[in-house]
């Protein structure tokens, strides 16, 4: 069965109804028979018909056991630090998400959890940086904001060897593109807020487990921490994923179009998109995704704050925004934006300079959005190493 058939008959329809969009069960708790003696449902922090859909769908669609729904992507990443002891090392890709850099090193750290970053696009650095300590392996892929891809299967099977359990976060890819659980991965998250959900209008964190012992874990961490998807939201990521195929595809191919559009502008100095054959591991991506997602970044032939400044205050279709993988394109300064917790010494060794952009690439006419693209960058000019406006 083609994948987007299969996709868009995996949600049920409603079997007390016949309801073809799945009931929004808002409701707080659940009447009883007797005590102990329901319909399997008794309190909704616990479980919900609404969310138990969701999470039986993207079990399904990451190849997993089990899935739990989480009220955002970092309490998604926050159950599954969870799962570690006092004593224990996490051993994660050097170019992080900012919210997940904040999380280990704010929160865990001081709770005895030790965070080890490495650069995972090169398998020996992983046998190099993992200890007997190591029972976590944090693995981004394609990376926020710098793109970088890592071999999935290779790290896995290191983990494995080690004792380790390996982690991917799909938020980029989504599992359209890419199933890490099918390439040894014990357990995958997302930001459903992004490509899931689709839509720029819901907070949103999964995570799915391999095993069905992995996913009881991490059911029983949402249960008594709390911090689960409410039913509303948990239909609008089912909506959502309705479309997902569709949208994905349509993503990459713009996305294409436009990092060719900036790899060969005379103001920009990198493009970082693992679709471009110039990617330092298209290869791997090419080998574990259908397409290259909808995310470009670029930074600029002046590495300051200014240019990208300059140029993110002049588009007009792309917003100005944090987040990404809605219907509209949206565009930011990961510097100041969505990695402003990461110190800036850090940030600028794992390539995410001054002068970086990240472009969430939108579903409009391609033609379109490198043409306001091209407006923006007309707005600034360098020369010299000095930045003027063009009047």
């Amino acid at each position: 069965m083609n994948s987007t058939t299969k996709l868009i008959h995996s949600i049920p329809t409603d079997p007390l109804t016949g309801s073809i969009s799945v009931p929004i069960y808002q409701t707080s708790t659940f009447v009883q028979d007797a005590p102990g003696e329901h319909k399997g449902y008794d309190y909704a922090r616990t479980n919900n018909p609404t969310r138990a859909v969701l999470e039986n769908l993207i079990a399904e669609l990451e190849g997993g056991q089990l899935a739990s729904a989480f009220a955002s992507g970092l309490a998604a990443i926050d159950a599954v630090v969870k799962l570690l002891e006092c004593g224990d090392e996490i051993l994660a890709v050097d170019d992080i998400y900012g919210g997940a850099f904040r999380l280990f090193t704010h929160i865990y750290a001081k709770f005895g959890i030790k965070v080890n970053y490495t650069d995972t696009t090169d398998v020996a650095n992983v046998i190099d940086a993992i200890t007997p300590k190591t029972k976590l392996v944090w693995l981004e892929t394609p990376t926020n904001p710098t793109l970088k891809i890592s071999d999935i299967e290779a790290i896995a099977a290191i983990a494995h060897q080690n004792g380790a359990l390996l982690c991917v976060d799909n938020t980029f890819a989504s599992p359209a593109l890419q199933q890490p659980i099918k390439l040894g991965a014990d357990l995958v998250v997302h930001s459903a807020t992004k490509y899931l959900g689709g839509h720029s209008d819901l907070i949103a964190g999964l995570v799915i487990s391999k095993t069905k012992e992995l996913g009881g874990q991490i059911k029983f961490i949402q249960n008594a921490s709390g911090a689960i998807l409410s039913p509303h939201d948990s239909w609008l990521v089912i909506r959502g994923i309705e479309t997902l195929q569709l949208r994905v595809f349509e993503h990459s191919r713009n996305a294409i179009t436009v990092a060719e559009f900036l790899q060969n502008h005379p103001l920009v100095d990198q493009v970082f998109y693992p679709g471009l054959t110039t990617h330092t591991n298209h290869h791997i991506a090419a080998k574990q995704q259908k397409a290259f997602g909808g995310i470009v970044s670029f930074s600029l032939k002046t590495d300051t704050e200014a240019a990208a400044n300059e140029f993110v205050c002049n588009t007009q279709l792309f917003k100005l925004a944090e987040s990404l993988g809605g219907v509209k394109s949206l565009l930011c300064h990961p510097a100041t934006m969505t990695h402003k917790s990461i110190p800036a010494e850090k940030r600028k060794a794992v390539g995410v300079s001054d002068s970086l952009i990240r472009l969430s690439v939108g579903l409009e006419d391609a033609c379109d959005l490198i043409a306001d693209l091209d407006q923006a960058l007309s707005k600034v000019h360098i020369a010299s190493g000095t930045l003027e406006t063009v009047n």
